[in-house]
C-alpha cells in the first residue's frame, strides 16, 4: 500500500467491510488454537474526540462490554486511514480481552474517512492525494500523537493501568508502532508491524535505530514482495534486535503488500489470520 511499483496494478476499495472475515475463525485461525469464545464477545464502539497538542484528532474506541477493565492497545491504520474494515478490525480485537483506540492519523486535514471508494496507487492523482496526507506526519507530529493517544486511553475506565500497553501499525504506520514503543516506552510492553514500510532506511531516524529506546516484544510481519524488493532489511532488524536484547519474531510472510486488510487486493485470508494469532499470542504474553 505504500509503494507503486509492483508487476499489477494495486487497487483497494477503501469503503469494504467483511464482519464474516474478521469475526469468524478461519481453519488458519483455528489451527492456531484460537477459541472460538474469544470472537464472540459482544463489544462496545464509541467514537471519540482525542485531545492533542495539535488540535482534536477523531478516534473510535472499542472495548468489552460489561464492567471491568483491559490491557489497552493503539491501532494505527494504514495509509487509507481510519475506515470500516479498521473499525472491524478494533471490534475483534477488543472482543479478545482488549480496550482499543483506533485513530484518524490524518485528523489535521480532515476528519475520517479521509478516502472512500477504490483506491489505485498506479494512478498518479490517486497516490499524489495520500502523499499530500502522509507528509504531513512529520516525526515530531507522530511522537506527539502516539503519546497524547495513549494519554487518553488511560484516562479511560475501561483500562487497566496495571497492565502493559501494545501498539499496532500497518504499511505506512509501521513506523508509527516503533516510534511509539519508543517514546512511551514506560507504557508500551508489545509492538507489531504487519507488512510495515521503510522500517530500515539509511537514514539517522530510521525507525529500527529506535528499538534501543523500547522496553517491548516484537512483532514484525513482513510482505515477501517488501522483502524481495529490500531482503536485507530483516537481517539489519534481526541484529538490531538481538544487539538491543529485545525479543521479536521477524518473519516474511508469503504474501504481499497489504495481506492483512481486507478489502486490499493482496488481502491473503488465510496469512493473514495466521499473523492476527501471532499478534495474539504476542498481546497474551506481554500484556496481561
Amino acid at each position: 500500500m505504500c509503494d507503486s511499483d509492483n508487476d499489477r496494478s494495486f487497487i483497494v476499495d477503501a469503503s469494504f467491510t467483511r464482519r464474516s472475515a474478521v469475526l469468524t475463525i478461519t481453519s488458519a485461525a483455528a489451527a492456531a488454537g484460537l477459541p472460538g469464545m474469544a470472537f464472540a464477545a459482544e463489544v462496545v464502539e464509541t467514537d471519540v474526540t482525542v485531545p492533542t497538542p495539535d488540535g482534536h484528532a477523531d478516534a473510535v474506541l472499542f472495548h468489552p462490554a460489561g464492567s471491568g477493565s483491559w490491557p489497552a492497545v493503539l491501532m494505527f491504520p494504514d495509509i487509507l486511514g481510519l475506515r470500516p474494515v479498521f473499525r472491524d478490525m478494533g471490534r475483534r480485537l477488543a472482543a479478545s480481552g482488549y480496550t482499543v483506540l483506533v485513530p484518524n492519523p490524518f485528523y489535521r486535514t480532515q476528519r475520517a474517512p479521509v478516502v472512500t471508494g477504490p483506491i489505485d496507487f498506479n494512478k498518479p492523482e490517486d497516490r499524489a492525494k495520500l502523499m499530500s496526507l502522509k507528509d504531513t506526519l512529520t516525526d515530531a507530529r507522530v511522537d506527539a500523537d502516539a503519546t497524547a493517544f495513549l494519554a487518553f486511553l488511560d484516562k479511560q475506565k475501561q483500562v487497566d493501568r496495571r497492565k502493559g500497553a501494545g501498539v499496532q501499525g500497518y504499511c505506512f504506520s509501521g513506523p508509527f508502532a516503533f516510534r511509539t514503543g519508543a517514546v512511551r516506552s514506560n507504557r508500551i510492553r508489545a509492538v507489531a508491524s504487519f507488512h510495515g514500510g521503510g522500517l530500515v532506511t539509511k537514514d539517522a531516524n530510521s525507525p529500527h535505530l529506535l528499538i534501543p529506546k523500547t522496553k517491548a516484544d516484537f512483532l514484525v510481519a513482513i510482505a515477501r514482495n517488501d522483502d524481495e524488493k529490500q531482503p536485507d532489511a530483516k537481517e539489519v532488524l534481526k541484529a538490531a534486535f538481538a544487539a538491543a536484547k529485545r525479543p521479536a519474531t521477524v518473519e516474511v510472510y508469503p504474501a504481499d503488500h497489504g495481506w492483512t486488510v481486507a478489502g486490499s487486493q493482496a488481502y491473503n485470508e488465510p496469512a493473514a489470520e495466521r499473523a492476527w494469532a501471532e499478534l495474539l499470542r504476542l498481546y497474551r504474553a506481554r500484556l496481561r
